[in-house]
């Protein structure tokens, strides 16, 4: 059976449904055998390598190496440090059979590295010479949960970055951690075009084993938040129980301080979510696989020089560094194609027919916003085109700017949290005491949780102590002395 090419329903209306058929259809992804697990076609493997490229360059820059550590971990490995056995031991997956011999030693598959990184990094650190030392691999990772899987945003097996990293200091791990987490919000808001808040997660909510963690979070046009990057601050945790030490210049042994940090192809599913709308994708530039693609529409007796006309375009265009797809297909209709090409996203069409070849002109159409302006001077254009591809890309941050700001609503009793949450989208900014239990009696009334403790609002954090200091007022739910502000939302 042929698979109809539009989405046939509104994004408003049964998000579930609109994002399965985005994925779908946009050739993104399919269903793999085993649940919850998915396969990433070729055009969504250009979102994530454009991703990985983004962020791999900038931690490079800031000393950070390669490498990779087996996908398999001893069971013996997890129990040296038990909060990660008890923070993932129900979502890690097992093999207990090699061939038909039963293993001595259970083998976790991936569910994170900390486990098998950091006796390594034992070992090859001796001398705060050594120090700091960064590490990162681009690997998958298995997390056995069986609750609403979707492709990208929730599977099993996720492929993702993982940063491990080694320092002589509290103080340069806290600065490595807001490091990372800042290079985060450069891939997330100038690459993809999304914009975030930073913070921390609540105690209770924290990465197991770690001094804190930090986050990056981003709303979705349906009002949940998905969170899109982490950084932990690992403490000297791991490095105890893993024997990560060194000699300082004293000639005294003394424990590491580590973090690790990870984004993941949950990334892709943020992207789809966030720009989309009812034709399927709207991809910024900057991640777009193809930027622009230039359509010939033609009859038989004016083929040979439309299409002519239009290949000179696409390698004017290629020329300038831009990603161009030539779509000479004769087999399908120029509806078609402009239909298919706004499903996958491309974020500027440009149409040539005989009156633009006659005129030495071109016609084009924005994705963002399907504005069409014809008859362009093809000079100017070319001239013009990459300033257009940049607005493009600030238009899609713009909306999404403004829908943020419209969906962060503050509360000050647990009845308002309750009703904002109820009637509205988006975050409910509020007043905290810091105990899980006030959070609970939330999250069993309306399924909403903290999803993040903001930063303070006026500057970005130097440090972990400038951004962690207490507010004045009681806490919305119990009336107990706030300690920080924190943001309640559905979330994925």
């Amino acid at each position: 059976m042929t698979q109809e090419l539009g989405i046939t329903v509104k994004k408003n209306q049964d998000s579930s449904e609109w994002y399965t058929q985005v994925v779908k259809k946009a050739d993104l992804a399919d269903y793999a055998p085993v649940k919850g697990c998915m396969v990433i076609k070729p055009y969504g493997m250009k979102l994530w390598e454009s991703i990985k490229d983004d962020f791999d360059s900038k931690i490079q820059e800031t000393g950070v190496e390669n490498a990779y550590f087996p996908l398999f971990i001893p069971e013996s490995y997890l129990e040296k440090e038990s909060d990660i056995v008890e923070g993932f031991d129900p979502e890690v997956a097992w093999v207990t059979h090699g061939g038909n011999k039963e293993l001595e030693e259970r083998l976790a598959v991936r569910p994170t590295s900390e486990s098998i990184i950091a006796p390594f990094m034992s070992d090859w650190i001796r001398s705060h010479r050594d120090l700091p030392l960064r590490l990162n691999q681009w690997a998958n990772v298995v997390r056995w949960e069986a609750t609403d899987t979707r492709p990208f945003l929730r599977t099993r097996e996720f492929l993702w970055q993982e940063g491990h990293t080694a320092h002589g200091s509290e103080e340069a791990a806290d600065e490595e951690t807001m490091l990372r987490l800042e290079q985060y919000r450069e891939v997330i808001e100038d690459h993809l075009a999304i914009p975030s808040i930073l913070g921390y997660k609540p105690e209770h909510d924290k990465f197991p084993g770690a001094k804190y963690t930090t986050t990056i979070e981003t709303l979705m046009p349906d009002g949940k938040s998905i969170q899109s990057g982490t950084s932990h601050q690992l403490g000297q945790h791991f490095a105890e129980a893993f024997d990560i030490t060194y000699e300082d210049r004293d000639s005294e042994e003394k424990a590491a301080w580590t973090t690790s940090w990870g984004l993941s192809t949950r990334t892709i599913g943020a992207l789809i979510m966030a720009h989309g709308d009812d034709e399927g994708l709207r991809l910024p530039p900057s991640i777009a696989p193809i930027q622009i693609v230039v359509v010939p529409i033609f009859q038989e007796d004016n083929k040979e020089e439309v299409l002519d006309y239009a290949e000179q375009i696409s390698e004017e265009l290629e020329d300038k560094g831009l990603r161009v797809e030539f779509d000479y297909r004769d087999h399908r209709t120029p509806g078609y194609k402009f239909n298919e090409w706004e499903l996958k996203g491309v974020p500027l069409r440009i149409e040539v027919g005989p009156n633009e070849m006659e005129d030495d002109a071109v016609t084009t159409v924005r994705r963002d916003n399907g504005e069409k302006e014809m008859g362009l001077d093809r000079e100017q254009f070319l001239e013009d085109v990459k300033d257009v591809l940049e607005d493009i890309q600030q238009s899609l941050y713009d909306e999404l700017d403004e829908y943020l700001e419209e969906n962060i609503r503050e509360a000050s009793s647990k009845n308002e949290i309750l009703a904002t949450i109820g009637k509205n989208r988006g975050y409910v900014k509020t007043k905290w005491c810091g105990d899980e239990a006030c959070e609970e009696e939330i999250k069993d009334e309306v399924s909403a949780e903290i999803v993040v403790l903001p930063f303070r609002e006026d500057s970005k954090p130097a440090t972990i102590q400038e951004s962690d200091e207490e507010i004045e007022g009681e806490c919305a739910i119990c009336g107990d002395k706030a300690k920080r502000w924190a943001y309640f939302a559905k979330n994925y």
